[in-house]
């Protein structure tokens, strides 16, 4: 495995990688390996000849006051991580090689950016995912890219950014990847002290609660987000947001009709969390994300 930190290299090893037939697959990611990220680059490693990952921490999704400076790294890590799963390249660069002096460009995606983390976490935040992510496209020139599901809302941008811009990258959305008691993987979970781990156990099993409720037949919105909101208070836990929006606009729900998104965040100990499940709109779909 290479590990690269300009531009300039990274164009010059997948151009001269690329052969006809020979698909490129790119997992952007922050680094701060878990299984997650692991399962994304298996999947990439599985479907395509050139693997690239990014690692790198990006500023511009982070507001003045979030966790840019004790962001969890530990490149030496990933890299042996990444290495062991078959990754042909790593692009590590540092922040001036991706925003040089004078850096002037953002992309904006309306409506769907307005809500949810987007309304939590500040209007830049999504700015900077699609921003960044497209420049790694650029940069790359994948033909298909990773991202988790558990950053269902951000799945949802990228794929926006991809259809609005006429990028010609497939967006590959994969599964969730829980601990055994259903807590999402993430690279936040780090911050967790013993007590918090054990409490933010219940954002998923409120999901489950209103899942299981859904899948009883009901199918008014209230009554979904009732049996959620309960597991959580249970545990002593206020969610920042828990939402059940349409799987494909992020419109909000009044009742369950189509496929839609159950959506939660939480400020638990010192780390902020989120998590979804997806909710099937007729009674013979069955399963979550």
């Amino acid at each position: 495995m290479r590990i690269l930190r300009t531009i300039a290299e990274v164009r010059a090893a997948v151009s001269d990688a690329r052969t006809p037939g020979r698909t490129v697959g790119l997992v952007p990611t922050m680094g701060a390996f878990h299984e997650g990220h692991l399962s994304l680059m298996r999947a990439a490693r599985a479907q395509n000849g050139l693997v690239v990952v990014s690692l790198f921490v990006n500023p511009t999704q982070f507001a003045a006051n979030e966790d840019l400076s004790t962001y969890p790294r530990d490149e030496s890590r990933d890299a042996a991580l990444a290495e062991a799963e078959g990754v042909d390249i790593l692009f590590a660069p540092e922040p001036a090689e991706i925003y040089p002096d004078g850096f002037a460009t953002n992309i904006h995606v309306a409506g769907i950016t307005e809500v949810l983390d987007g309304a939590s976490r500040g209007p830049h935040h999504f700015d900077g995912v699609a921003t960044v992510v497209t420049k790694l496209f650029g940069i790359v020139r994948p033909d298909v890219a990773y991202f988790g599901q558990k950053d269902a809302q951000q799945v949802l941008v990228v794929r926006r950014v991809m259809r609005d811009l006429n990028l010609d990258v497939r967006i590959e959305a994969c599964p969730i990847v829980r601990e055994p008691d259903g807590l999402a993987m993430s690279s936040r979970n780090v911050y967790l002290d013993a007590d918090a781990r054990a409490q933010a156990a219940a954002l998923n099993r409120a999901l489950d609660a209103a899942a299981a409720t859904r899948s009883a037949g009901e199918r008014d919105a209230d009554s979904i987000l009732s049996a959620a909101h309960a597991v959580l208070a249970e545990a002593s836990l206020e969610p920042e947001y828990l939402e059940l929006r349409d799987a494909e606009t992020l419109h909000p729900v009044t009742r369950v009709e189509r496929d839609a998104l159950l959506l939660v965040a939480a400020r638990v100990g010192a780390a902020r969390l989120i998590d979804n499940h997806l909710l099937p709109g007729n009674d013979s779909s069955k399963g979550s994300s």
